[in-house]
């Protein structure tokens, strides 16, 4: 099970459950990969629901990565994700908040 105070998310992924996490290096890398400004223009994508597929897919993979799973962005499209497309969503969505949150906020 993943730990949230560490940032982590439980993602499963063809069946097996990786606890993913966002390092700093990984957000740097998506804010390059999906063009985003900043780091707060990322979250924000989520918070306002103007997310794409695209986004969701390297924010999973991102995370993914550093829970050592080895596929690349096409074998993460072509994967079953537990809670198909929305529980993708929403595990892309708790990595973003999990890795802005601070000690206080962990757990809500």
């Amino acid at each position: 099970m993943g730990n949230p105070w560490r940032g982590e998310v439980d993602i499963e992924i063809d069946g097996r459950v990786w606890p993913a996490r966002l390092s700093l290096g990984a957000l740097a890398d998506l804010e390059a990969a999906l063009g985003a400004d900043s780091l707060v223009a990322l979250a924000e994508r989520f918070e306002t629901g103007g997310y794409s597929a695209r986004d969701v897919l390297a924010v999973l993979l991102a995370g993914l990565r550093a829970a050592g799973w080895a596929g690349d962005a096409a074998a993460l499209g072509r994967a079953e994700i537990g809670g198909g497309p929305v529980g993708a969503a929403r595990a892309a969505a708790a990595l973003l908040a999990r890795a802005f949150a601070l000690p206080e906020e962990v757990g809500r």
